[in-house]
């Protein structure tokens, strides 16, 4: 459902053509709800069937042609429906949380590469994601100035600041997310130590006369 609610959310913007919608993910939607190229196709084919949106052949080149798809009135009316239905909380599958928990398995050594790595992807997304945020309410989006030049201007503040609140909210998780990968080396650390004093004393006890 998410998947389908993408692509006519951002065909609402303007018509593209599938090589189109998927610069678009990787752009825009793609930091909200991730998908791979091979399903956007696919996914087109299945709306164009259910008369969600409709496709036209433009010519590429001397020889080819592209489908460029636009969103139909039905199309609206379904994002509308989509949007309008409550999305209920669900739990979720946290690779990362379920690596932690059994972390005295790992190798300390990895333990400490698997949360700098953490570290360093949610530490390079919180900028991303704050950069777009600002890019966002400066109307410096190309694909939202887009979306705004046919939308009455009494309605472009909301459609601003709601895309703003969303990469708001992926700004702060990546926050979470980096001050968990912190504590996470901090306990690492904090480990080792405890081992290495335990070692330490282990080693003055052996070493005594009589030991």
């Amino acid at each position: 459902m998410s998947l389908r609610m993408a692509v006519l959310a951002l065909l609402t913007a303007r018509p593209m053509t599938g090589f189109d919608l998927m610069r678009q993910f990787d752009s825009s939607v793609g930091y909200l709800w991730s998908a791979p190229h091979t399903q956007i196709y696919p996914e087109l084919r299945k709306l164009e069937q259910s008369g969600l949106v409709a496709g036209k052949d433009l010519p590429r080149g001397q020889k080819g042609t592209k489908r460029q798809y636009s969103i139909t009135e039905a199309g609206v009316d379904a994002l509308r429906a989509m949007m309008d239905e409550v999305e209920e909380p669900r739990r979720e599958r946290d690779p990362y949380r379920l690596k932690a928990a059994y972390m005295e398995w790992a190798d300390p050594e990895r333990a400490r590469a698997q949360l700098t790595a953490h570290l360093e992807y949610f530490q390079a997304a919180q900028v991303l994601h704050q950069q777009q945020h600002d890019l966002i309410l400066a109307r410096k989006v190309t694909l939202l100035r887009d979306r705004l030049a046919h939308v009455p201007v009494a309605q472009q503040e909301a459609v601003i600041e709601f895309k703003a609140f969303a990469y708001a909210g992926l700004v702060r998780k990546a926050q979470v997310e980096v001050e968990w990968a912190r504590e996470g080396i901090e306990l690492l650390d904090r480990l080792a130590r405890k081992r290495s004093d335990s070692e330490a004393l282990a080693e003055a006890v052996a070493s005594r006369p009589g030991a």
